[in-house]
C-alpha cells in the first residue's frame, strides 16, 4: 500500500508500486493538466513537484512524473499544476501568459511547475536560477525568449523574499495555495503511520528509475520492487581520513548541493550543469548511474578520474572493487544478481590538485554525450606528473579508464610535446562507433579536444604551445 498527499489530497492505493506518477495522476485521478509527452524524462511536460523532507526541512523538487515510480513517493507531497492553481493566476502562470509564453500550450505546465519549483526554493530569486530550473523543459513553438521573459518577471517577483519563513511569504503573495503551510505537520502525521518499508528485498532494485523506467517500463510497473532511493542508509556523504564515501542513493542533486563535495570541488556547479537536467539530477541517483554502465554516463566518467572504488553489498557480506575493473564489456559488469552498490569511496585530491570534467553533445543541456572526459592530476614542486587519472566516454563499450595514457604521463611534465604523444597512445586504446552521436573519426576528434581543454584550464598557454609545436 502506498500512501502520500496529491495536492490537498490524502491518498492511499495498492496499485501497482512500479505504476509512474503520470499515470496514476491522469488515469486514475483523472489529474490531466500533467501532460503525457516523450515517457523518457527529455521533455518536461508531465513536470510535478515533490516535498520531501531534507534534514528536518520540507524541501520542494522538480520530477519527471512520467519515470516516477509510485513507490518513489510513499510518505512525501506530490503537486500537480491542479494543486498550485487558485481562484486567480498565481504570478508564474500570469508571467508566462502576460510574456506571451504559451502558443500550443502541450509544455507550458511544465514550465509553470519548473518555475513554481524555483521560487519555492529557499535561496533561489535570481533569474539565472528561474533559467536553470527549466533547463529540463522543451517547447516547440516559442523559441524560449518569451518564456525567458516571464522567468525574468518572476525573478523580480521575488527581490524581497525572505530567506526564513519562506512558505508563508509565497502564501502571503499568492504564489501557491494556503494548504501549502499545513502540508509539513501533515507530512510528520503520516510518516509515523508508516513503517519503514523499502520493500521486497528479493525484488526489482529501483533507485531514480530515470534510465530504468525509459529501457524496461513495463517490467518495472509488473515487477515487486526493492526501493533502494529511499534508504536512508544508502544516502549520507562524509569525509574522514582522506576519503570521501557517498551513499549509493545519493541523487546528482543532493551530491551537487553537500557542503563536503563543494569544498573538494571548487568548479562543480560547472561540471554538473552538463549533466542531464535540473528534474533528472534531482531524481537519479549515483549508483544508478554506474550501475546502468551507459558507455557514456556522465558520473561514471566523473568517478573513474577519481580512481573511485565501490563497496558492493550482498545481504550482509561487503566487497571492495575498483570501479575501473567494474567494467568488463558492454553492459557487463564485475556483480553478482544479488549485490547491490552499497558506497562510492575515493581518496580526497589535495588541493593543488587539477580536477576537470569537460562534455561535447548536440545541445547544451538535457543531453546525453557525444563524448565527455575528466581528469584528476596531482603535481610535484618541480611540476612533474606525481598522479594521475584520466577518464573518457562515448568511445568504448563502457566507461573507459585510459591507463595507458595514464601509464604515459606519470613522471613527465604536462607540456605540450608530453601532451600530444599522450594524444596519440590515447587514440591507441579507444574504439568510438559510429551512431547518430558522431563519426568515429569525429568522436577521437573530440576526445583529443577534451584532452586539451583539461590543461588549458590548468594553464591557459598551453593551447599556443600546442599549436606552435612541431
Amino acid at each position: 500500500m502506498i500512501h502520500f498527499i496529491l495536492n490537498e489530497q490524502e491518498v492511499r492505493t495498492s496499485l501497482p508500486e512500479g505504476m509512474t506518477i503520470l499515470d496514476f495522476v491522469r488515469y486514475h485521478k483523472r489529474l490531466p493538466g500533467t501532460k503525457t509527452g516523450c515517457r523518457e524524462g527529455d521533455c518536461g511536460a508531465c513536470t510535478v513537484l515533490i516535498g520531501d523532507f531534507e534534514n528536518d526541512q520540507l524541501v520542494y523538487r522538480s520530477m519527471t512524473s512520467c519515470l516516477l515510480p509510485l513507490t518513489n513517493v510513499q510518505g512525501k507531497h506530490v503537486v500537480t499544476v491542479e494543486g498550485i492553481n487558485m481562484q486567480q493566476l498565481s504570478p508564474v502562470q500570469q508571467a508566462m501568459v502576460d510574456a506571451n509564453g504559451s502558443q500550443c500550450g502541450f509544455c507550458t505546465i511544465g514550465f509553470v511547475m519548473s518555475l513554481t519549483g524555483f521560487v519555492m526554493h529557499e535561496t533561489h530569486r535570481e533569474y539565472n536560477k528561474a533559467i536553470e530550473s527549466i533547463d529540463g523543459n522543451i517547447c516547440r513553438c516559442t523559441g524560449y525568449k518569451s518564456i525567458e521573459r516571464a522567468a525574468q518577471t518572476i525573478s523580480t517577483a521575488l527581490n524581497n523574499k525572505p530567506k526564513e519563513k519562506t512558505l508563508q511569504w509565497l502564501v502571503d503573495n499568492s504564489f501557491i495555495p494556503g494548504y501549502f503551510l499545513d502540508i509539513k505537520e501533515r507530512l510528520s502525521a503520516l510518516r509515523r503511520q508508516l513503517s519503514v518499508n523499502i520493500g521486497d528485498t528479493n525484488g526489482m532494485n529501483i533507485g531514480g528509475a530515470t534510465d530504468l523506467n525509459v529501457q524496461k517500463h513495463s517490467l518495472v510497473k509488473k515487477s515487486s520492487l526493492r526501493n533502494l532511493f529511499d534508504d536512508a542508509s544508502l544516502k549520507s556523504i562524509t569525509k574522514e581520513n582522506g576519503q570521501c564515501k557517498i551513499g549509493a542513493s545519493v541523487t546528482v542533486t543532493h551530491f551537487s548541493e553537500s557542503p563536503v563535495i563543494k569544498e573538494i570541488f571548487p568548479a562543480l556547479d560547472t561540471h554538473v550543469k552538463l549533466v542531464s537536467s535540473t528534474p533528472i539530477r534531482n531524481m537519479a541517483t549515483l549508483a544508478g548511474n554506474i550501475v546502468n554502465a551507459s558507455p557514456i554516463g556522465d558520473m561514471s566518467i566523473f568517478f573513474l578520474a577519481l580512481d573511485a572504488s565501490l563497496v558492493l553489498n550482498n545481504k550482509g557480506n561487503m566487497r571492495t572493487v575498483k570501479l575501473k575493473d567494474f567494467y568488463k564489456g558492454y553492459k557487463t559488469l564485475d556483480k553478482s544478481p544479488e549485490e547491490i552498490i552499497a558506497q562510492i569511496v575515493f581518496e580526497v585530491p589535495s588541493k593543488n590538485s587539477l580536477f576537470n570534467f569537460e562534455k561535447v553533445c548536440k545541445r547544451t543541456y538535457l543531453d546525453i554525450a557525444s563524448v565527455n572526459s575528466a581528469i584528476s592530476m596531482t603535481l610535484n614542486s618541480e611540476g612533474v606528473i606525481q598522479d594521475i587519472h584520466l577518464s573518457a566516454g562515448g568511445v568504448a563499450p563502457f566507461p573507459k579508464y585510459l591507463s595507458a595514457t595514464v601509464d604515459f604521463m606519470k613522471g613527465k611534465k604536462p607540456d605540450a610535446k608530453t601532451l600530444k604523444s599522450a594524444a596519440d597512445i590515447m587514440n591507441s586504446e579507444i574504439q568510438p562507433i559510429s551512431d547518430a552521436r558522431g563519426t568515429a573519426d569525429y568522436k577521437r576528434l573530440l576526445l583529443r579536444q577534451l584532452f586539451f581543454a583539461h590543461f588549458a584550464g590548468y594553464r591557459k598557454e598551453i593551447l599556443k604551445e600546442l599549436l606552435t609545436t612541431a
